[in-house]
């Protein structure tokens, strides 16, 4: 099905309508209340303040999904690329008069080409300012997700004690190792529900868990939702955004995360996202 669409529009489960948004939109709620929503700009409208604006300041796990102008009026967007690099986009695609809905709901659940840098990129746009040695520690650890399954395992793979590693954490004021290597291997399992036919006990066993029910398990404790819930609702920036935020309120990730709320009211006339 193709629609036409507004220069702002929120596109979420069940992924069947675009919801467009005036400029008196409201975002409430937080974390997983945004589970697999998308923002959708449409440049072909410009770039003003409020656009602008509110695309910044979209909240954590809301995915941007940016539409170009045609090729001829692109120079009209001064510093278009720019712009559209400061917002950190999840995708960004050619102009289209009209979107395919099917379409776009593929577009948001593939899979990052490079999930730990990715996942790096997400926690700077959130304002987490972690040093390149912390960075790559992070990387590392959420590429070996893969194929590691315990941090003894993950620390000797770093030529690291598990002592060492877990002081560089600390110093850092984020979560311990094992923490994120539970949490990267319940995002790959998240991104393989969306974006495979595997049913949850294929999974599972696919990233080393001995069954669906630990996985399950894992991921209510973890993130706060059940895998037929990440199934359902597209993306992961939502779920490094709800562990993130149960991390946080343990007193397990002790970096502030950057406020984004708009600078001025935003509410649907639909009364858009009041989850």
């Amino acid at each position: 099905m193709k629609t036409r669409f507004a220069p702002l529009s929120i596109f979420q489960h069940p992924y069947r309508q675009l919801l467009p948004l005036d400029d008196q939109v409201t975002w409430r709620g937080r974390g997983t209340e945004y589970r697999g929503t998308a923002l959708i700009w449409n440049l072909a409208h410009g770039s003003n303040a409020v656009g602008l604006d509110v695309v910044e300041s979209r909240p954590g796990g809301v995915m941007l999904m940016a539409i170009l102008p045609p090729a001829a009026r692109i120079e009209e967007i001064p510093n278009v690329w720019e712009i559209v690099e400061r917002c950190r986009p999840h995708t960004i695609v050619p102009h289209h008069p009209s979107l395919d809905l099917r379409e776009t709901a593929s577009l948001l659940s593939r899979p990052p080409e490079d999930l730990p840098a990715d996942v790096v990129d997400y926690m700077l746009w959130r304002g987490v300012d972690i040093n390149r040695e912390t960075r790559h520690l992070l990387r590392r650890t959420i590429e070996l997700s893969e194929e590691l399954t315990t941090i003894t395992a993950l620390a000797r793979s770093l030529y690291l004690s598990r002592r060492a590693l877990g002081r560089r954490m600390k110093r850092e004021g984020l979560p311990v190792p094992s923490h994120w290597l539970q949490f990267s291997r319940v995002l790959r399992a998240s991104i393989r529900l969306q974006t495979t036919t595997d049913n949850l006990f294929r999974t599972a066993y696919a990233l080393g868990y001995p069954d669906g029910f630990t996985l399950s398990n894992q991921m209510k404790r973890l993130i706060g939702i059940r895998p037929s819930e990440a199934k359902m609702h597209l993306g992961w920036e939502w779920i490094v955004e709800a562990w993130l935020r149960r991390e946080q309120q343990a007193d397990r990730f002790r970096r502030p995360l950057r406020t984004l709320e708009p600078t001025m009211p935003l509410t649907s006339s639909q009364g858009l996202i009041e989850n």
